[in-house]
């Protein structure tokens, strides 16, 4: 049986797992809704909202039967994803404009970065328009955080920024497979784009001289401004699989990489949206 099989099995049937498992979590993924969005952020974020901070990017819609209703679910998912992908495309264009920032090695991996989420910007704009759906348009962003950073006058700062959205955009993606599974092609395709941000991450990581994965709820020495891209990584159960039984609580969680729900994802990009 095939990955998309898989999911679409995972869609279709009725479990009963728990919450905490990471079927659970997909399934009621939808049940959060606008809800969650206010408790949605750790303490480690939750002082930089402020009343700049706006959550201009959309709350998908829960999936059913009803063609209209998936049609919504799957282009909210959509802009959810483009909003993310805007913030990267800009915050790696700014980057790599700014005169000794980042050192004359590591340019060329920005760079080719950049290349790959400026395509990713043209897919969702090109797959929004093509279902009859004008793309959201870009944000203004602004990545000091109340003056609590300066990314793109300190290369620390920027490769912390820089793991931080996209370890946001790996988990994202997976947040939002129910909502577009009504479109194979998508879904599909959304798959790749995941997979492109893990391998992102894993580089940035590289650089930052960190492990390659996530162990626990830990980022890997980053500062408590970035939790919430973290919260809920410590989990170690999965389909009723207790995964630190044999290798411990590190190991468990590192094998096995949480979703962001939508209120989560929208929590951490309204904190860089002006």
């Amino acid at each position: 049986m095939n990955f998309l099989k898989i999911l679409d099995k995972i869609a279709n049937e009725d479990l009963s797992f728990k919450q905490t498992s990471r079927a659970g979590a997909l399934s009621d993924l939808t049940a959060f809704g606008k809800k969650a969005a206010a408790v949605a952020i750790p303490l480690g974020l939750a002082g930089a909202m402020s009343g700049n901070a706006k959550a201009q990017v959309a709350t998908p819609a829960p999936t059913t039967g009803n063609p209209v209703t998936a049609k919504s679910a799957l282009t909210d998912a959509l802009q959810l994803a483009l909003t993310l992908e805007y913030l990267e495309d800009d915050y790696y264009t700014k980057g790599l404009a700014m005169t000794n920032l980042i050192p004359t090695a590591d340019r060329v991996i920005f760079q080719q970065i950049l290349k790959h989420e400026s395509a990713h910007v043209a897919f969702l704009k090109s797959t929004l328009t093509s279902l009859g759906v004008t793309p959201g348009a870009k944000p203004n962003f602004n990545y000091t955080l109340n003056g609590q950073f300066s990314p793109m006058t300190n290369y620390t700062q920027f490769l912390v920024l820089a793991q931080a959205f996209e370890d946001t955009g790996v988990r994202a993606y997976k947040g939002q497979a129910g909502n577009v599974m009504s479109s194979q092609a998508v879904l599909q395709a959304a798959l790749q784009i995941h997979s492109v941000e893990a391998r992102h991450a894993s580089m940035v990581r590289r650089i930052r001289a960190q492990k390659g994965w996530i162990e626990g709820n830990d980022g890997g020495n980053m500062p408590s401004q970035t939790n919430a891209v973290y919260a809920g990584e410590e989990q170690t159960i999965q389909a009723g699989f207790n995964t630190a039984t044999k290798f411990g609580a590190a190991a468990g969680s590192a094998a096995y990489d949480e979703i962001l729900t939508t209120a989560q994802t929208t929590a951490i990009a309204s904190l860089f949206i002006q």
